[in-house]
């Protein structure tokens, strides 16, 4: 457990710097792009030319080795919550590197969600045993399909509180990451390539890399990440315990609970700031809100 925790706490960290990068990279490219098929190529394209981009890539890579281990060590919901104390290394960062302005109230839910993770990572007991039937790993293709559709719709829109939807669509799309690399069989790359759950975990990442880019364009770098990062770490956490049979620790039942409401408390607190934000006309040349240009893809501020 302690190999696993460790590689989830070293993911995190370099997530957290990721989230920054790939934010400066993802502001560069206009925000009219949308995920659709016709123009994801010239889209993906784009980010790949800005070397902050390329940066968050290599890190967000590495990370991933990092956060395999963590999944294959531990049971979902703490490999996930480890991971998740990247919300924080975010938050610092996104104030003082993008400028990001945090009120009070969104810096205690972003406390609240990093107590509430913690209250997890206390509660965990030992990973499941329990393999996943055919209805699990069909079940991982068609949510991926649903995403890919709802993040179609609302890659339209350019309002700010697309941010928060694009980010929760992400974190589902992260979750299918988890869930598939807990599933993967044991076994040498051949083994793990033989079966379905493989592709689906490269999908879902691609997929969800690809939805948190366009959340970054629209709003803050923090309601991007507490969106994403509070459906990436709930839904393998249920799926863990309900159907592979992960363990919470004796006694910790309600700590468990109590440490999925605050976080998910916490989110909606900054989701509905996001919100308010997005419905209050900025003052131009106000620190933390991107000017025209940057909205259009000029570079973000250093």
């Amino acid at each position: 457990m302690v190999l696993g925790l460790g590689a989830a706490l070293g993911a995190a960290a370099l997530f957290g710097v990721a989230a920054i990068l790939q934010a400066i990279g993802s502001r560069k490219v206009p925000t009219e792009s949308e995920l659709d098929p016709r123009d994801l190529v010239q889209f993906v394209g784009r980010l790949l030319r800005q070397p902050a981009f390329l940066a968050a890539l290599l890190l967000n890579l590495i990370g991933f080795v990092l956060h395999f281990i963590a999944l294959r060590h531990l049971p979902l919901y703490l490999a996930q919550a480890g991971i998740a104390g990247s919300l924080a290394v975010t938050a610092l960062l996104a104030t003082r590197v993008m400028h990001d302005r945090l009120s009070a109230v969104e810096w205690s839910a972003v406390v609240g969600m990093c107590a509430g993770l913690a209250l997890l990572a206390a509660s965990s007991g030992h990973a499941g045993v329990d393999t996943a039937g055919t209805g699990l790993k069909v079940g991982l293709a068609v949510a991926l399909g649903v995403i890919a559709v709802i993040g179609l719709l609302v890659s339209r829109s350019q309002h700010a509180i697309a941010t928060a939807v694009l980010g929760l669509l992400a974190g589902f799309g992260f979750a299918g990451v988890a869930i598939s690399a807990r599933l993967l069989p044991e076994g040498g790359l051949g083994a793990m390539l033989r079966g379905p759950t493989a592709y689906t975990l490269a999908a879902s990442g691609a997929l969800a890399f690809l939805l948190y880019s366009m959340a970054l364009q629209r709003g803050t770098v923090t309601v991007a990440t507490a969106s994403m990062i509070a459906m990436q770490t709930i839904t393998p956490a249920v799926v863990g315990v309900v159907l592979l049979s992960d363990e919470i620790r004796a006694g910790w039942a309600v700590g468990a609970i109590a440490g999925f409401a605050i976080t998910a408390a916490g989110a909606i607190v900054l989701v509905r700031f996001e919100r308010v934000r997005d419905e209050t006309p900025a003052q131009p040349g106000e620190p933390g809100e991107p000017s025209d240009e940057a909205s259009n893809g000029a570079q973000a501020p250093a």
